[in-house]
């Protein structure tokens, strides 16, 4: 798409922008086509969905195509930044909706990227992630509870939030606060990783461990055929390289009570189906991960061999 009539983020235009499209932005000056398709997805019950096709040029000068999809209805957007190419896209989409900006008015909901979330500046985390899950098609986030501690007077509750291969950790004084502060960890982790605040991180499909049994790369060979007992090594380091073969994810999360000897605790979860968490100890925290990922080597070990 032509880029000569871009005037900035929030507003753009093209040189051959429909007069309907024209009248839409003098009747709503302050609003953005991204906004305007996001109303009236809201109103028609089909949330537009933005993902990224491409990402290229030099750093100085990048250039982002997105395509978003609302309905039956699929255009793409090419400009210099993430939010440009939306803008592109949503305008053409106006366009072939043919929206007339003044007649959408959803004065209750905002926008994030297609998820709806309350008004008053304190996003519900939770929500954004239930119906971004059901916008996508992803399985539906899910919270257990790691850990309980504290006195019966000064509770903590330790909260997983699980989303496709994505794990936040969050302690609260009741389960209710501790599931809102991993969600909303949650809701964070995906905007960085999606480098704006609209969310368009995509997930990796979960590695069943069929397919490590099948799998003939070097790493998972090594593992199959080496043991796992030699002094000093980085387990850490060893567990990353399989990851990154095998297309799987591994988060570490630091436990705060010590054992009863006094050392420090860690589980590390894998991003397989099903899920894969294992326990680790150690006399400092850097230790302790590298038990865990120990231990979850020789889970994967066992798993990638047996028939």
């Amino acid at each position: 798409m032509s880029q000569e009539g871009y005037t900035s983020p929030a507003g753009i235009t093209s040189a051959d922008t429909s007069l309907n499209s024209d009248e839409s932005q003098r009747t709503n000056p302050k609003k953005t086509p991204i906004q305007i398709l996001h109303e009236y997805g809201t109103k028609s019950g089909n949330l537009p969905v933005y993902v990224m096709e491409k990402a290229e040029g030099e750093a100085h000068q990048p250039s982002f195509v997105f395509s978003v999809k609302i309905g039956d209805v699929l255009c793409t957007g090419q400009g210099p930044s993430k939010k440009a190419a939306k803008h592109q896209a949503a305008e053409a989409a106006l366009n072939i909706l043919q929206i007339d900006a003044g007649a959408v008015k959803v004065p209750v909901k905002s926008e994030s990227n297609g998820v709806v979330s309350e008004t008053n500046n304190h996003p519900n985390s939770v929500g954004i992630l239930q119906e971004l899950a059901l916008q996508r098609g992803w399985r539906l986030p899910d919270y257990t509870v790691l850990m309980e501690a504290g006195p019966p007077h000064k509770r903590e509750f330790t909260v997983t939030c699980r989303m496709e291969s994505l794990s936040e950790k969050a302690v609260g004084n009741s389960k209710k606060v501790a599931k809102k502060t991993a969600a909303e960890k949650m809701v964070s982790k995906l905007q960085g990783l999606s480098g704006c605040s609209e969310i368009t991180w995509t997930p990796k499909p979960s590695v069943r461990f069929e397919n490590l049994r099948n799998s003939s790369a070097e790493n998972i060979t090594s593992l199959r055929r080496n043991p796992l007992s030699i002094p000093n090594t980085d387990y850490i380091q060893l567990m990353l390289e399989l990851s990154k073969e095998q297309g799987f994810e591994v988060t570490y999360f630091d436990i705060d009570e010590l054992t009863v000897n006094g050392q420090y605790q860690c589980l590390a979860e894998i991003s397989t189906s099903p899920v894969t968490v294992c326990h680790g100890t150690g006399i400092s925290c850097s230790n302790a991960h590298n038990d865990a990922a120990h231990s979850a080597l020789q889970y994967i070990k066992i798993m990638a061999t047996s028939k």
